[in-house]
């Protein structure tokens, strides 16, 4: 039997309640610096049947929180299923990353589905209803999707690209067609994310990765407007589902984010200022982060001045601790331990 939402701490601060010491989990806190998880992946032939597969996928999500005891569980899965179920081809390359059927023409465009098929997508929701038998009561399940900048620019360039060039021109030269294929990912997301509702998550996290590349007027056009509507899509079904938003990259922008897009919470990346972002967001809405992963890496002295600095830094606030992106392979498993030990027992030594 699952805890009421009410008793867990992850779910309590994405009301609006500060806790001491806050919640913990990381973005990709499942992967491969765990060596159980490289194990279950070399099970599987494709990185995409990986994410298909619902014991697999849950055996995933759950292998972090069995070790470290996590507030929060995050689904395994990817944010390229949702154009995988749009009807674009969609691949991953052994140490090359994603590789889809680009998008950069209205005739390219008119190949896509015109809704997400959620039966593609079931292997997920399965996913879902396991991970939740399978937690501890305490522990909140999140869900997530990609924010339709990010997801856009990996099936207009049909790879990952160092400064989203590819997809950047096509909404300066055909701004009508990329707003067709925005418009596409907002009513796919809130369908998918709803989806994942339905079938058991708690919390659901948007990201937007590449967001801190779009100068002033597309960042309106193509993070701020998109996100308003997924947040606005999903409330409306689900009024009381907690929404964090992840715009990497943006400084200052985050303060227009988060009060223009009505997300409950703001995931920080690690190049915002703890003290500034602690002032500078409203007191009611939860910050989300901001720990550098390479100080995750380096361990010691690094690691425990740089948490310490935003455990005090959010003290008296809503806050959620986790990393400014995500855990990375070479991560010392026994530097996550050390983390979470640090943060539970509130930075003291």
């Amino acid at each position: 039997m699952s805890a009421p939402p009410a008793a867990k701490k992850f779910l309590r601060v994405l009301d609006g309640e500060a806790l001491f010491p806050p919640p913990i989990w990381l973005m990709r806190q499942a992967g491969r610096y765990l060596p159980e998880y490289r194990e279950l992946r070399a099970k599987t032939p494709s990185f995409l049947d990986f994410c298909y597969s619902p014991k697999i996928a849950a055996e995933a999500t759950l292998q972090p929180i069995r070790r470290f005891g996590f507030d929060a569980a995050i689904l395994f899965s990817d944010i390229l299923v949702v154009p995988d179920a749009l009807g674009q081809k969609v691949s991953f390359e052994t140490n090359e990353g994603p590789r889809l059927e680009p998008i950069q023409s209205e005739e390219a465009f008119e190949k896509l589905n015109s809704e997400i098929d959620l039966g593609r997508l079931e292997p997920v929701f399965e996913t879902i209803i396991r991970i939740r038998e399978a937690l501890p009561p305490e522990t909140a399940l999140i869900g997530f999707c990609g924010a339709p900048w990010t997801v856009a620019s990996y099936m207009v360039a049909g790879r990952g690209t160092p400064d989203q060039g590819p997809a950047r021109l096509l909404a300066y030269r055909q701004p009508e067609l990329f707003q067709q294929l925005t418009d596409r990912l907002v009513e796919a997301s809130i369908r998918y994310l709803c989806r994942q509702i339905d079938a058991g998550v708690e919390a659901v996290q948007i990201f937007d990765t590449w967001a801190g590349v779009l100068p002033a007027g597309e960042f309106e056009c193509w993070c701020l407007a998109p996100t308003k509507a997924i947040v606005a899509g999903v409330k409306s079904r689900h009024p009381d589902v907690k929404i964090i938003g992840f715009p990497k990259g943006v400084g200052s922008r985050l303060v227009n984010f988060a009060d223009l897009t009505g997300v409950d919470a703001v995931g920080l990346d690690s190049a915002v200022d703890p003290a500034w972002a602690a002032s500078a967001l409203s007191p009611g809405r939860a910050a989300q982060g901001n720990l550098d992963p390479l100080a995750l890496i380096a361990g010691g002295a690094a690691l425990q001045t740089a948490t310490r600095r935003i455990l005090e830094a959010f003290r008296g606030r809503p806050h959620v601790f986790n990393l400014g992106h995500g855990v990375t392979p070479q991560t010392p498993v026994e530097n996550v331990a050390a983390l979470v030990d640090l943060v539970r027992r509130g930075g003291r030594a």
